[in-house]
């Protein structure tokens, strides 16, 4: 038998979990290692996806307020309309917006009303009789470009005589200590409409 010389082939270290480029044979123990390092690397690696898809990140600079923090916004309001022409007087037919929007004497039953459109130097005069004795509220208003003329009496005195600036409202206390006939008076020197309410208070 002839007899070997020199030292023995060398064996390759193999680190755990690190398979040699060129590969192991079949009957190599190494092929084992790098099977089971391989299937231990690759379900690190999904149970760490996993576990990350179930957490919840937040991200906070310091100074953005938190959601639930937030106060709600003002609530979307569409605006009433706006009359463009406030002192152009308007026609009998259309003055029944004018005069709910007037509220006067919201509340209070009406004695006597009256409402109209007068030319201009147009005067006109209504008469309430047999008021009875009582507190009253006189409410006025207008429309127009100039002021216009009420005036409010009873068969011996003027109980009201007003040159109204149109656009605002009067309110006016009235005192008839009997029975009584008053008479309403509305004078404008230019096209206006007018309104007034005789109100138990």
């Amino acid at each position: 038998m002839t007899a070997r010389t020199g030292a023995p082939p060398r064996r390759q270290a193999v680190l755990p979990g690190y398979c040699p480029p060129g590969g192991v044979t079949l009957r190599s123990p190494h092929r084992t290692a790098c099977r089971r390092a391989a299937v231990g690397l690759l379900t690190a690696v999904l149970v760490a996806g996993v576990a990350l898809s179930g957490c919840e990140y937040t991200y906070d600079d310091g100074w953005r307020p938190a959601l639930q923090d937030v106060p709600p916004g003002p609530a979307s309001r569409v605006p009433d309309a706006v009359d463009p022409w406030p002192n152009d007087p308007l026609s009998e037919e259309d003055m029944g917006a004018w005069l709910d929007g007037l509220q006067l004497g919201t509340g209070l039953q009406v004695a006597h009303r009256g409402y109209g459109l007068l030319r201009p130097h147009e005067v006109r005069t209504e008469t309430a009789p047999g008021l009875r004795a009582g507190t009253y509220v006189l409410a006025l208003a207008c429309r127009s470009q100039e002021k216009v003329t009420f005036m409010v009496s009873n068969e011996e005195n003027i109980m009201e005589d007003l040159l109204l600036l149109c656009g605002s409202r009067r309110q006016t206390v009235l005192h008839l200590s009997r029975e009584t006939a008053l008479t309403f008076r509305v004078q404008a020197d230019a096209a206006a409409n007018y309104a007034y309410r005789l109100m138990w208070l």
